[in-house]
């Protein structure tokens, strides 16, 4: 009933609805990474920094 409340009103609800759509997802999205503690990120973070294969000279 409300998609033909929207069409006489020269509304175009599909565009309102992905529009929903996608600020519900990004909500979600900054709600996951803002909600993760910073200790959830430090191994992420010293990743560059750790050299994970030791070095040897007997190629």
């Amino acid at each position: 009933m409300a998609k033909y409340l929207l069409q006489d009103a020269g509304i175009n609800w599909l565009a309102i609805m992905a529009l929903l759509t996608f600020f519900i997802v990004f909500s979600i999205a900054l709600v996951m990474v803002f909600g993760r503690g910073r200790r959830s990120y430090e191994e992420v973070a010293n990743q560059p920094l750790v050299d994970s294969y030791p070095t040897t000279d007997d190629n």
